[in-house]
């Protein structure tokens, strides 16, 4: 068994579901990362967002807020692949 957090993937094109709308779906490309931050382009600007710690420890893969951190904000995650 494999324990190993997933991480982003430059190049890689990864998708994240709205919370209450399960037909709208965002997709991003990692461009660029760090240890702690990934740029992320969605097909017209390019962000660049910190991995958050806790939500990544949970879900055993990094994860992220592209839109921002707030109540039922949709998350990024390094497991969701498109």
């Amino acid at each position: 068994m494999n324990n190993e957090m997933k991480k982003f993937e430059v190049g890689r094109v990864y998708q994240m579901r709205a919370i209450g709308d399960h037909n709208c779906v965002w997709q991003y490309t990692v461009t660029a990362r760090t240890a702690s931050t990934v740029k992320l382009f969605d097909g017209k600007q390019t962000i660049s967002r910190r991995i958050v710690r806790a939500a990544s420890a949970w879900r055993n893969a990094e994860t992220v807020y592209p839109l921002g951190q707030y109540s039922m904000a949709p998350t990024l995650s390094a497991d969701k692949v498109a």
